[in-house]
């Protein structure tokens, strides 16, 4: 069985601030024995604040708490498309007397004449 090793916030926050004053990576990690790739993640880390001693992280959201926000995100998305349909609707006035089905057409007059315009 492996061991690994297992370093402290102060230690990763010291790394992570030594390279951010100007010491190279590769001899930050000859001189502590760490590999570049790790010392990259803790520079990353050190500076979105997680080494900060008051730092909370996020809980992660439950499964049904992910497909309520997608639910909450369609039911905006919906109400501003029909926001805007009432909005055309009103904008552009009907002809009462004009008919208005796709299928019978335009009304005909008793003499054969179009009326629709």
């Amino acid at each position: 069985m492996s061991n690994y090793r297992v370093f402290t916030v102060a230690f990763k926050r010291q790394v992570s601030e030594e390279f951010l004053a100007g010491a190279s990576l590769n001899a930050l990690s000859r001189k502590h024995e760490v590999a570049r790739n790790l010392i990259r993640i803790w520079v990353a880390k050190y500076q979105a604040g997680e080494f900060e001693p008051d730092f909370v992280p996020m809980p992660r959201l439950s499964a049904h708490e992910v497909k309520i926000a997608e639910l909450e995100r369609m039911v905006g998305k919906l109400t501003m498309e029909l926001e805007f349909l009432r909005g055309v609707f009103k904008s552009s006035p009907l002809r009462h007397a004009a008919t208005t089905s796709v299928v019978s057409g335009p009304p005909v007059s008793p003499s054969g004449e179009d009326v629709s315009s």
